[in-house]
């Protein structure tokens, strides 16, 4: 049985990376960068915003200082005015509470970002005190040292990681950790490669968890 469950956030507890990837296909054409909503997403989800920032320069935006901040600003408007949770969440977390599981977040995103996110979902109050962010420590996944602090943090020797980026699972991997890849759109055999156990529905983590 693992004694912690480390969730990302965005994708896996909520719902927000079409959200947050369609502000950045409408702020990167006003630059000259023009993508897809699904070139996008494969270019940039699970990243830093400075990554993003520096790939979207290195393909030719001509972004400003202070770009990241206006994206943030741009983002969190958009957000704010609603994103759901990921479907089987709430019973995924009910489940590890019957168990006496405890569970936290790892996220590469701010943690302004997740008390939007969170706090509209009613999960800001249970993850607000156990919450690891890239901002806060100064290192974002693929690096693995978010989860091992974590694991630090609950005295975990055997957790487990739910993801659904190449990053985030690559920072598993390289923790040593067991990771399940949240894939409901397709893309699974990439995280697969990389070591992951993927699944497409939230359901599905009950039974390879023992809940």
């Amino acid at each position: 049985m693992h004694d912690l469950v480390i969730f990302d956030c965005d994708g896996v507890l909520v719902d927000s990376e079409v959200i947050s990837n369609q502000v950045l296909v409408e702020n990167l054409a006003g630059y000259d960068l023009h993508l897809t909503l699904p070139e996008c997403m494969s270019l940039f989800v699970g990243g830093t915003m400075v990554g993003v920032r520096d790939k979207a320069r290195a393909m030719g935006a001509d972004l400003p200082e202070g770009w990241i901040d206006q994206v943030y600003a741009e983002t969190y408007d958009r957000l704010r005015a609603g994103v759901p949770l990921v479907p089987g969440v709430s019973e995924l977390l009910a489940a590890l509470d019957q168990n006496s599981i405890p569970f936290c977040v790892a996220s590469n995103g701010s943690p302004d970002k997740m008390k939007i996110t969170l706090g509209q979902n009613g999960l800001w109050d249970r993850f607000k005190d156990v919450m690891f962010s890239a901002h806060v420590l100064g290192t974002g996944k693929p690096d693995p040292r978010m989860f091992k602090l974590a694991a630090q943090h609950f005295e975990a020797y055997a957790p487990v990681v739910i993801e659904d980026s190449e990053n985030g699972v690559t920072a598993a991997t390289r923790a040593g950790m067991r990771c399940l890849a949240y894939a409901p759109n397709g893309g699974g055999d990439r995280l697969a490669d990389l070591g992951a156990e993927v699944i497409t529905h939230m359901s599905q983590a009950h039974q390879l968890l023992g809940l």
